[in-house]
């Protein structure tokens, strides 16, 4: 008697690779891959003038810290979140000098003397929470932008969104962003 031995069918498997690779080639191509978008912040420009280090006036600097137990401070006072915003504001929009003629600040002496030379120095310690820094940041930001379309309004009626390139240039130049950030290291 004879054995007969069957061979197993084979497929040839060439083809399923080229396949395979024009699938994956086509996912690649076709596929959007969305970018994740961290905090949108312009570096500052590169100093051509001589006055980018110059000495900051005392009522032009605005410090607030955030300290490690997460406290608010703004000029060595504890405040809310919610007051970030208008202490803020009011600071910027002071007009200590009465040369401002879009400002509507009370005038106060300790405060800044214009727009275009008030800083706030926002600084933080190694143990604050990213997220209540970035809070602060916000808050920061948000007076900037209401006294922006402040202005924007009042020169050009126009939100800031509507405004041409040299409109803009112009709400920026009258309210410039100036926030110096630091960590602070305590030291044992």
């Amino acid at each position: 008697m004879k054995s007969f031995r069957r061979h197993a069918a084979s497929v040839n498997a060439g083809s399923m690779a080229d396949i395979a690779f024009l699938l994956l080639i086509f996912f690649l191509v076709t596929t959007t891959i969305s970018a994740d978008k961290g905090i949108l912040r312009q570096l500052p420009s590169i100093c051509e003038s001589g006055d980018c280090v110059a000495d900051i006036a005392e009522r032009n600097l605005l410090r607030v810290r955030v300290n490690e137990q997460q406290q608010i401070m703004i000029e060595d006072r504890v405040v809310k979140l919610t007051e970030i915003k208008s202490i803020v504001e009011s600071f910027i929009d002071n007009n200590g000098f009465s040369t401002c003629d879009y400002c509507e600040g009370e005038q106060f002496k300790k405060s800044s003397d214009h727009p275009k030379k008030a800083v706030i120095s926002l600084s933080h310690e190694a143990l604050t929470k990213y997220e209540r820094f970035i809070a602060v940041q916000d808050e920061i930001t948000k007076a900037y932008y209401q006294l922006r379309l402040r202005y924007a309004k009042q020169m050009f009626n126009k939100t800031p969104e509507q405004l041409s390139k040299a409109e803009l240039k112009q709400v920026q130049d009258a309210f410039p962003f100036k926030v110096s950030e630091i960590m602070v290291k305590r030291s044992n």
